[in-house]
């Protein structure tokens, strides 16, 4: 390794910089307000822990994304998290063991194997929220709720959210018999959209000609809120749980779109992000500008059964990084105070008093001015008649 190669950090890996940093952190900062006065307490998991309990219940793809290590105190094998999401999970079924709802939310980074885009990061800062105990639509409906208000508090102007239920796909797969590699190579057809490898597919591996018509009309079931009046009619033989899942979008669509007009809501019924342990709805917010989703959700009943506790859950996770890239909005900033260098105690006891009511205050080294100073300073603080005050610059 060369003396220039060791300041390169790996692909997908990087510094963050002082004026990108303070717009991360105010983002931060203002998703956790928000959370808060919508009555989520905030937990902070550990960055690492044993993949027994960091990996149960969420599939193949968390797997694959999630850094292991070796613990050499146990021998045992250590995930660096990849999802905050299993973390709450078990806080909420060891931890806590609430009998009622329990509402938690988080912010921290979480790493990466591959980048989700091709230019992104492998280690995002997220934030989110997770709410156990509600199994009613009236708990799905708060999480996208907040997910939109979300998405307002960081200055996102075009809300895009696309809902999908991964009930209407498991029913009609366990009607059509498939066995789970006919499962698995449907549902990867089905991400393609490739209508006619889908209809071939299905002509070759379903007999009921019933189904089979069915899930050939899944990837055509994609638009606004009137496709979901059209999945009745074309989904009207399907067992009673599609309609279910049905009448569950259709509700969760009348009160978001009375609640946020501005929100242009996209409904997939072959859409299957995070099938593998998703239960229920599913969604992602989508942003202009932005090749993959800025946030996702979505309902993952019976996660806590691995812990002895099994909860509904629903909840979604918000990339504030991604945000960053696409808003870029200047932090707040009311100046600071530049204190020329001084031995005086008086000097030092007026510093306290300024930065304890809130103003930031930089000292200066002997022979340095306000203009050898990497800050935002637009006063300074001078010696008057007796005692030191603060005059613009």
């Amino acid at each position: 390794m060369t003396y220039a190669d060791r300041w390169l950090l790996p692909d997908g890996v990087e510094d963050i910089l002082p004026e990108k940093a303070v717009r991360i952190e105010s983002l931060r900062r203002r998703l956790l307000d928000l959370y808060s006065r919508w009555g989520y307490e905030l937990v902070i998991p550990p960055l690492i822990e044993y993949t027994d309990s960091l990996l149960i219940g969420l599939g193949r793809d968390i797997d694959l994304m999630t850094f292991k290590v070796t613990d050499q105190l146990s021998g045992r094998t250590l995930g660096i998290r990849a999802d905050i999401t299993p973390q709450t999970a078990r806080i909420d079924a060891h931890s806590l063991k609430r009998s009622g709802p329990a509402r938690l939310c988080y912010a921290g980074h979480v790493l990466h194997t591959r980048p989700k885009s091709p230019l992104g990061t492998r280690s995002p800062i997220q934030a989110g929220v997770e709410l156990y105990g509600e199994a009613s639509v009236n708990g799905d409906i708060e999480v996208i709720s907040l997910l939109l208000a979300s998405l307002q508090a960081c200055g996102l102007e075009q809300l895009n959210i696309d809902l999908g239920h991964v009930e209407i796909y498991r029913t009609l797969a366990a009607e059509a018999q498939l066995d789970k590699g006919q499962e698995r190579a449907f549902f990867d057809l089905l991400q393609t959209k490739a209508t006619s490898d889908i209809n071939t597919w299905v002509d070759k591996n379903v007999g009921s000609a019933e189904i089979a018509a069915m899930l050939k009309a899944l990837p055509t079931l994609a638009g606004s809120r009137q496709i979901l009046s059209e999945a009745r009619q074309i989904l009207a033989k399907a067992p009673a749980a599609v309609q279910e899942a049905l009448d569950t979008l259709d509700a969760i669509a009348a009160v978001v779109s009375e609640r946020f007009p501005q929100s242009n809501l996209y409904f997939d019924l072959s859409e299957l992000r995070g099938y593998n342990y998703h239960t229920g709805v599913v969604f992602a917010a989508f942003a202009p500008g932005y090749g993959a989703s800025i946030a996702n959700g979505g309902r993952y009943d019976h996660v806590g059964e691995v812990f002895g506790n099994a909860r509904p859950a629903t909840g979604f996770n918000v990339d504030i990084t991604a945000i960053d890239g696409l808003v870029k909005a200047p932090a707040a900033s009311s100046g600071a105070i530049f204190a020329p260098a001084t031995d005086d105690g008086a000097q030092w006891d007026t510093v306290n008093r300024l930065r304890a009511e809130g103003e930031v205050v930089v000292c200066g080294f002997e022979g340095q001015s306000v203009a050898d100073v990497n800050a935002d300073c637009d006063r300074q603080l001078v010696f008057e008649a007796g005692e030191y005050r603060v005059r613009s610059l």
